[in-house]
């Protein structure tokens, strides 16, 4: 009998804008999910980025009121 293959589980990258938790992103196959954990940055919720460091860019655009 076969074990069910579970996909690896990855450390999660905290992403951090000017001191304030910002939210946790995930890996989920080869993209990266957000997971706000402070009400400025509910707009990001579930959305994917290809690299950790996107999500910390787009926390740092939305602070700033840059974001689109």
């Amino acid at each position: 009998m076969m074990q069910p293959v579970m996909p690896a589980v990855t450390d999660p990258f905290v992403v951090e804008v000017w001191g304030k938790l910002a939210g946790v992103v995930l890996q989920e196959g080869e993209a990266f999910r957000f997971h706000a954990v402070a009400p400025p940055f509910q707009a990001l919720e579930g959305r994917s980025f290809p690299k950790p460091g996107h999500a910390r860019l787009a926390a740092v655009c939305l602070e700033r009121g840059t974001f689109r």
